[in-house]
Order: structure tokens, then sequence, then C-alpha cells
């Protein structure tokens, strides 16, 4: 069953048109990789299912809500069903590990203190940062924080992860320690949509494979095909370049 669903959509950001005649869906529990050189429209795509960027033309559907004139009024209750993972974490300097999920539990409506401590631990033990709770954010390191970070969306229960180049920041270490996280996230059946780099991840754990150029999808297939066999010469082109950095 499709949880993510766009269909012929074009989105602009003012007048300048960045994505074109987009068509693709995600079933649950799918793991499914975007790639695209910078500026092909990756951020933008997942910037229009989260609601930061209009939906202009075609229709589109995230974990049930419509994404056709949707109002500023329900973009909370979309995103509440979206966790979000981004390259620079954004999480509060000034507050400890739990302090930042606790923000967040009680911003979408956790009124209860002891169910909201009682998530904060169950979360964080499922990135393995139950331990460090109690440190400023500022004290942990890079492949820390990026796990507090994943917590902190796991912490809403949402229905489909989305990774905004969630280890573009990170050295060889810590990047193993966030992908670690996520083939575990993919294990539990979670339904993500990832934005990155790493190649040899997504050979290993990808159910699909989308490549964006010039803001439109070029090719989706899944990574045997795609890797072994693409159809497009813009694909082949892009996974020379890659594969061979």
């Amino acid at each position: 069953m499709a949880i993510i669903e766009l269909k012929n959509t074009t989105i602009f950001q003012g007048n300048h048109l960045i994505l074109s005649d987009v068509s693709f869906q995600i079933n649950t529990g799918e793991f499914v990789y975007l790639i695209g050189q910078t500026g092909s429209g990756k951020s933008s795509l997942l910037k229009t299912l989260y609601g930061d960027l209009p939906l202009n033309e075609g229709t589109g559907e995230v974990a049930g809500h419509q994404l056709n004139g949707l109002k500023t009024s329900s973009i909370p209750a979309l995103r509440r069903d979206i966790g979000i993972v981004f390259q620079d974490f954004q999480l509060l300097s000034d507050r400890s590990v739990e302090a930042n999920l606790d923000f967040v539990l009680r911003a979408t409506g956790w009124k209860d203190k002891a169910k909201r401590s009682e998530r904060i631990i169950e979360v964080l033990s499922l990135v393995g940062m139950q331990n460090k709770r109690h440190k400023s954010t500022f004290e942990i390191s890079g492949g820390e924080q990026q796990r507090v970070a994943i917590a902190r969306s796991l912490a809403m229960n949402p229905d489909i992860m989305l990774f905004d180049e969630p280890t573009s920041a990170l050295d060889p270490e810590m990047i193993k320690e966030v992908l670690d996280v996520m083939i575990q996230l993919a294990e539990e059946g979670m339904t993500m949509l990832v934005v990155t780099h790493e190649m040899g991840f997504a050979k290993t754990v990808a159910d699909q494979m989308i490549f964006m150029d010039e803001g439109r999808i070029v090719e989706q297939a899944k990574p045997d095909e795609f890797f072994n066999n693409p159809k497009s010469d813009r694909t082949k082109l892009f996974l020379s370049q890659i594969l061979n950095h």
C-alpha cells in the first residue's frame, strides 16, 4: 500500500520552476534511496513532502495527508506523521539530549511527564543513546548528535522517515554509527526515503533507487537493476562519476 504518492507534480519556489512532472510512489515498509547531483531537486522534493513547498500542479499524498491545497494550519498534523532528519542535526545546543526530545513531545501534545520520560528513554535506547540523555548536545560527537536527531524524529512514532543527507557532515567512523541505526530501522519495517551519497549502503539496504536530474525523475528501479543495468544515459554518467570518485 502506497504511503507516499506523487502524480504529475510540478513545484515552484516563487516564480522559479524547480520540479517538473514528478511521479513516484513508496509503499509502506520500503527503504527508498533518492540520489542526484547537487541542485537536481532532491531537497526540494523532500520539502514538498513535508509541506515546506506547495504542490502547484498534479496530485500528492503523504501518510494520508493530501498535499494539494495544503493549508498552513494542516502542516503540523502532516509533520507529526513524518520524521525528518537533516544533515545539520538541528538540536537545541543549550539543552540536554533528554530536554531536546522533551521539547518536541511537549510541543506535539504529550502532557503527561511520566509518559514523555518513558518515551524518551525508549527511543534513545533504539539509537544507543540512553546512557547520555543528561549530556548537553555540545558534549557529544557529531555521530551521536545525529543519532539523537533520529531519536527525536522517532519519538512521535512517525509513519515515515525522511533523511536529507544525514551523514554529509560526519567523518567515516561517525557515518557508520548513523548508518547502523538506519539499517536497524529498515529491519524493523520503518518506511524511509533517504537522500545520501553512501552508495554501498544503498546496494545493501535499499528496496528502490530514484535518480533525479534537473528537477525530474530520470530513473526508478531496484538496486540490482539500477547499478548493473541502468536504462538512462544520464544515470550511467552519474553512476560513473560518483562510484569512481
